[in-house]
């Protein structure tokens, strides 16, 4: 991995025990969802919602796919889709990017950034699209609902054999102030915990 990323999974794993315990009930059903499909030998696919694919999907994608990089784990494919396409956030990619991760954004309307985790590692296209765009699992996924929007504008996420409501407050809130920066990293930081914490409980 790269060595900045590195660093920053350091930090976040000595925050695990802060996470609380409802937060934690509901990470270790994706867990046991992840492990149940190792066990039937299948991949496990894990697409993380929101209502703009913008900020805290994009995030957990990416958070969600260092984790198993982290802990070596095979055989799990992260994905993230919205209620309605817009772009992935810059506020968002720049904190990801002061986490360590390397990002190439070819610039347009909705680009394409290519992210990676690792030297060696996979390249992750991300860019903002509906859950059901056809580069996203169509079914037997697990569908992490990450904001209170999405969760109650879509009772039902067509295809999903999970529907796990891990909501994060949305760092918008600060955009423009002299706390964006502070908002940003600190829901960086959020989501890299809790998906070193989800990945840590397969087995």
């Amino acid at each position: 991995m790269h060595p900045k990323i590195e660093r920053f999974i350091s930090r976040a794993l000595l925050h695990i025990d802060e996470i609380p315990h409802e937060r934690k009930c509901a990470l270790r059903e994706v867990s046991a969802f992840v492990a149940a499909k190792h066990r039937a030998g299948q991949f496990a696919e894990l697409t993380f919602v929101c209502t703009h694919n913008s900020r805290r999907s994009q995030m957990g994608q990416l958070w969600a796919a260092a984790a198993v990089a982290h802990f070596g784990i095979d055989g799990v494919r992260t994905y993230s889709g919205g209620t309605e396409a817009t772009m992935f956030n810059p506020r968002a990619a720049a904190a990801m990017q002061r986490a360590g991760f390397v990002i190439e954004n070819p610039g347009g309307d909705n680009p394409r950034y290519e992210v990676t985790f690792d030297e060696d590692g996979p390249i992750i296209e991300c860019f903002s699209k509906t859950y059901d765009d056809p580069v996203n699992p169509a079914t037997g996924f697990a569908a992490i609902m990450t904001c209170s929007d999405a969760d109650e504008a879509c009772p039902v996420i067509k295809g999903a054999a999970l529907r796990a409501p891990i909501r994060y407050e949305d760092p918008k809130v600060a955009d423009g102030t002299p706390d964006e920066v502070l908002a940003y990293d600190a829901r960086c930081l959020q989501i890299a915990t809790e998906m070193l914490y989800l990945f840590s409980r397969v087995s």
